[in-house]
């Protein structure tokens, strides 16, 4: 093969998305944010909808989005995100307005703002990102942490009778009536990322068609949180998150 035919055009099979900026991320190596972070970028890219879409990051891993995807951003207080995100959809109802959490703010400070949001029906795409873990503050135990998982405040593994169940909110969300899709996918495989691409891009069409909160739940790791290599993340996720939150939709209208 000659150079020139490795970058003609119709040859390309992959390039940067044009809303992802060039700056070195500040996440772990084998952090699943950045992967989802390249898919957000892609699709809002795809769509042409960079100029009416808001994004709304809280205080967590991915406080620093607005870095790395270049739309506008609104930073919320901690768990804050739905509630200013409901501002701005309601301020201007034709934008694409999304939030971008972890599941330390989602599901634990950020519960209330995420039920009620979700229960009004509020036109907007919450992208959720649960890695069991508080990874941003030290790998705490987060209300998504699996029982006997260990953490560095459950350092003999989580149990039920001290720390309580796991929460396992996005089936709670699914059966508010404001709600029109709720999915749960993840990124560990490519099959897997194409998967949770296009649950991505079906959650913004629906707040552009003003169908209601759509809610993509995307299990995570967290290696350096978990104490291990990207590699055998992703290994444990499969063969023990899954089970106590396992992929696919849970609501689609």
């Amino acid at each position: 093969m000659k150079p020139e035919d490795i970058i003609r055009p119709e040859n390309k099979v992959y390039s940067r998305p044009r809303l992802l900026t060039e700056n070195y991320t500040h996440y772990c190596p084998g952090c699943s944010h950045g992967v989802v972070h390249r898919l957000v970028a892609e699709i809002l890219d795809e769509m042409g909808v960079e100029e009416k879409t808001v994004g709304v990051a809280p205080v967590g891993c991915a406080v620093f989005a607005y870095n790395y995807i270049d739309v506008d951003w609104i930073e919320a207080a901690h768990g804050r995100a739905p509630a200013v995100a409901t501002a701005a959809s309601r301020l201007n109802p034709d934008n694409l307005v999304f939030t971008y959490q972890g599941d330390g703010d989602l599901a634990a400070i950020g519960t209330a703002e995420t039920i009620h949001a979700c229960n009004r029906g509020e036109n907007i795409t919450i992208i959720f990102i649960n890695n069991a873990i508080y990874g941003m503050t030290g790998g705490q135990m987060a209300p998504t942490t699996l029982l006997g998982q260990k953490t560095a405040t459950t350092p003999y593994g989580r149990r039920a009778d001290l720390n309580g169940y796991p929460l396992v909110i996005s089936p709670l969300l699914a059966q508010l009536a404001g709600t029109c899709y709720v999915t749960r996918q993840s990124v560990h495989t490519p099959a897997s990322v194409r998967k949770t691409k296009a649950a991505i891009r079906k959650a913004f069409e629906n707040t552009l068609a003003k169908k209601g909160t759509s809610v993509v739940e995307i299990v995570s790791t967290c290696n350096s949180g978990w104490k291990l290599s990207p590699e055998d993340s992703n290994k444990w996720m499969a063969e023990h998150m899954f089970e106590q939150y396992p992929l696919g939709d849970l609501k689609n209208e």
